[in-house]
């Protein structure tokens, strides 16, 4: 028996994927964070970094936090601070999908959308949610450099993971946005298993494969997928322990998105369609017989306007249902 919503987020089932593991031979293994209670991987972040600021002091009885997110990172954020008793203030830019929104709002989050604006702009939604938290005086959560987000993942979803493969876990990969999950999880398993062979799988537009193969943070292009991508080191995956990186495109990840729900019943979103696609070049870099594991990060409920829309497909240039 959990006790209340917050004690439920985490312990997933971790799925085998059979259409990729039969094309390539390899167990591919995804864990299933669409079903945590806010409906995403971030759940687990939004717990972490809510409870570290109660300890702290930061955050005290009746109180408000305020965060910048895309979306899923506040979805959790304000699920638990229902359940806490918090008030949640959300600064998000605008062309973040409408399901997402609304769900934010009938969370009771009061949400504060903003032009998309480079992070160098003062306007980006970073450094806007920052501003809103000290007029406030409220708790920001600032999920990119707040390391209580890698931690969920260092103390909960690497060694789920870890117990969950029986200690047989040959590689793992999974996109970055605040690198809290790559960095957790990457750091967790590289501690017990320097063997463990840990990627990132970086998308169109952002740095993190410059960064981790060249050592630069060249980026050119943008991506459709949310949530995703990034051209700067943050603290969280400044953690990470890495062995490589591979870059999949919009295209294969819409793909993979549709293939999963057309043949595994999976319906997720296109950070968790990369997600496949980066486990699916890992298990051909490694061969098969190899066990891989990768991060089903949210539902396709969230992007039923936008990924699984043929006329929205068409307009990006994308490969239709």
């Amino acid at each position: 028996i959990a006790n209340g919503v917050v004690d439920a987020i985490g312990n997933t089932p971790l799925i085998r994927i059979e259409s990729v593991s039969t094309r390539t031979g390899c167990t591919i293994l995804g864990k299933a964070e669409f079903m945590n209670p806010g409906g995403s991987v971030k759940d687990r972040a939004a717990k972490s970094m809510i409870l570290a600021a109660e300890r702290s002091g930061e955050l005290r009885a009746g109180g408000t936090l305020v965060e910048g997110t895309a979306g899923n990172t506040g979805i959790g954020l304000a699920l638990v601070a229902r359940a806490r008793g918090y008030r949640c203030v959300i600064v998000m830019p605008n062309n973040q999908s409408e399901e997402k929104i609304t769900l934010l709002r009938a969370l009771g989050a009061d949400v504060e959308l903003v032009p998309p604006a480079p992070f160098a702009n003062e306007m980006n939604y970073f450094h806007v949610a920052g501003r809103k938290a000290k007029e406030l005086g409220a708790f920001w959560a600032n999920q990119f450099e707040n390391t209580a987000n890698s931690d969920a993942h260092y103390e909960g979803t690497g060694p789920e993971l870890w117990n969950g493969t029986g200690g047989k876990l040959d590689g793992f990969v999974c996109s970055s946005g605040t690198g809290g999950t790559i960095g957790g999880i990457s750091a967790y398993l590289k501690s017990v298993s320097a063997s463990t062979q840990t990627y990132v799988v970086d998308c169109e537009g952002s740095s993190l494969f410059n960064y981790v193969t060249k050592g630069t943070l060249e980026a050119e292009g943008s991506s459709v997928l949310e949530g995703i991508g990034i051209r700067r080191v943050t603290k969280n995956f400044a953690r990470a322990k890495l062995d490589g990186a591979f870059v999949g495109t919009d295209r294969e990840a819409v793909a993979m998105t549709h293939e999963l729900l057309a043949k595994d019943g999976l319906y997720v979103g296109g950070s968790a369609g990369l997600n496949v696609v980066g486990a699916v070049k890992l298990a051909e870099k490694l061969g098969p017989g190899h066990t891989i594991a990768t991060i089903l990060c949210d539902g396709g409920q969230r992007y039923q306007s936008r990924l699984f829309d043929a006329a929205w497909l068409r307009e990006k240039g994308l490969p239709s249902l």
